[in-house]
């Protein structure tokens, strides 16, 4: 198997392979083209960003600088808002519901490197997919970390720090982040 696929399964990859060095460098030819478009864009997607990413609904706004790592992981519903400073580290697949908001400085990571420094050296890691449902609220410096999935109409306080799933309708806060009741 390339280093792509194992990147793709889920088994342990070097990310210090050729292809994925030439995946990262279309990722940020396409990131500088969206994040130096022109002020009057405001916030809409460029398309050279709308090219790199799997699947993109319609009416996103994008605030600049933005960044991914790959692009093609990542998949948009409808109606998606990125606040300024958003960074996806797309390792595996990102999947975000219609209608979701995130605010300035979110974080989503999906990759997990190696607890061992010389493997880590290596380059070697793994990747496990984030998932979001429809009409979830991101706020501002929030950090997703690999293999949550936060359910639909869920919030995440911001500063938060997800290391676990997120059930529907359920807000979290904190470091790590749990569960408060709606409405505080």
């Amino acid at each position: 198997m390339t280093e792509r696929e194992k990147m793709e399964a889920g088994d342990w990859y070097c990310c210090l392979d050729p292809e994925l060095n030439a995946l990262r460098e279309n990722a940020r030819r396409a990131l500088h083209a969206h994040n130096t478009s022109h002020p009057d864009s405001r916030g809409a997607m460029s398309s050279e960003l709308r090219n790199l990413l799997g699947d993109a609904g319609q009416d996103h706004r994008i605030e600049v600088p933005f960044h991914c790592v790959y692009g093609f992981n990542i998949h948009l519903g409808n109606r998606v808002y990125f606040n300024t400073g958003c960074v996806i580290l797309d390792t595996a697949r990102v999947q975000i519901g219609d209608d979701c908001m995130f605010g300035p400085q979110v974080q989503i990571y999906c990759a997990q490197h190696a607890k061992d420094p010389a493997e880590r050296a290596r380059g070697l890691e793994y990747a496990r997919p984030v998932r979001i449902g429809k009409n979830a609220w991101v706020g501002g410096g929030a950090i997703i970390l690999p293999g949550v999935t936060i359910g639909d109409n869920a919030i995440i306080g911001a500063g938060a720090v997800v290391t676990k799933p997120v059930a529907a309708n359920e807000t979290v806060v904190g470091n790590p982040a749990r569960p408060i009741a709606h409405g505080i």
